[in-house]
């Protein structure tokens, strides 16, 4: 095993690298951390551990797509805090014995504005759009660990302005079938912008992510945990407080705080392979919708999912903020039986 804890170690080097050479500019581009799986967007909105015959898992963890997949062509759908209309398409298949491939387009549009110069007159409406192409390549390292990388050319339009950047993830998994144990590690949104909107450059959201998810005993629920935004500890939030002196807004920051800031928990329930229910809390969703008093299903998402033959379906639904609920569906089917 002393190959692939040397993968490891490089993987937590080169974050540790990026990350100093990040944080001298604004980070942007967060919409890159939006998933096109909801089954992932069920298990939190971010999970780089699940084990599934899945094309659209490939945006979480390069490595969790492999020569499993056969032929199969996947559609999403996602009203984003009712006015955001997101959608996806990708298609992946296995290459030989040991790697896999897919291709994903991914369109995101944020509803209509109204645009206003810097003297307040209105120049018109316009409709702000983000464009990602994606392409995937996964290969087997041993029996249980495999290692992958996706490369993503984004386009983004607002009003009269228009940028590029170009990203990578790279991701490793592991995964022991006999245990129902999966480990993953994803160094996620490497690159930088090639055109600027304006003089200022804005840097993609470089994270690095650890994830865990494994089977409790005989029973047919798995846990999973996975720790996002280990590049930097601090990430303090600003809660409304009423306390009658006109400061409404207080900042939050203490060791617990960042600590829970930093991780996701998600319970599934999986009796067979055909079907999936699952339940996820995110902290740090929570804790961001503070200022605007969140609701009791802040942080919540659930999901489900059927498979009947080659056809799948994944739903799932969350309420980040208080007076804005997002719904995800996924279609997917593998298309080997028109090929034979």
């Amino acid at each position: 095993m002393k190959f692939p804890e040397k993968i490891i170690s490089c993987v937590i080097m080169s974050a540790a690298v990026s990350t100093a050479a990040a944080q001298d500019s604004p980070s942007g581009y967060g919409f890159l951390n939006i998933p096109t799986s909801a089954h992932v967007f069920g298990l939190g909105g971010n999970n780089i551990t699940i084990i599934d015959e899945d094309v659209t898992l490939a945006d979480q963890n390069p490595a969790l797509i492999g020569p499993e997949l056969e032929m199969q062509v996947a559609a999403g759908y996602m009203l984003y805090m009712s006015s955001g209309n997101f959608a996806s398409f990708r298609f992946g298949t296995g290459a030989g014995e040991h790697s896999g491939w897919a291709i994903g387009l991914r369109y995101l549009n944020y509803g209509q504005f109204d645009g206003y110069d810097e003297f307040g007159t209105p120049t018109g409406s316009f409709t702000p759009s983000d464009v990602v192409l994606e392409g995937t390549y996964s290969r087997d390292i041993t029996d249980r660990w495999r290692g992958g990388a996706n490369l993503k050319l984004v386009y983004s339009g607002y009003e009269s302005y228009q940028a590029l950047a170009l990203a990578a993830d790279i991701g490793v998994n592991y995964y022991d079938d006999e245990r129902d144990l999966s480990f993953s590690v994803v160094l996620r949104n490497m690159g930088g912008q090639i055109k600027r909107f304006d003089k200022r450059y804005a840097r993609v959201p470089f994270d690095l992510q650890i994830g865990y998810m494994q089977g409790l005993g005989t029973t047919p629920f798995q846990l999973s945990i996975t720790a996002d935004n280990l590049t930097r500890w601090n990430i303090p939030y600003y809660a409304y407080n009423d306390n009658g002196d006109g400061d409404l807004i207080e900042e939050k920051r203490s060791f617990i705080s960042n600590l829970f800031r930093h991780l996701i928990f998600g319970l599934q329930y999986q009796p067979s392979d055909r079907f999936y229910a699952c339940l996820a809390y995110n902290y740090k969703t929570r804790t961001d919708m503070s200022s605007f008093n969140s609701s009791f299903l802040s942080g919540f998402s659930v999901g489900l999912g059927f498979r009947a033959g080659d056809f799948a379906i994944d739903a799932s639904y969350a309420m980040p903020h208080k007076s804005a609920s997002s719904l995800m569906l996924n279609l997917s089917y593998s298309i080997r039986g028109l090929m034979q």
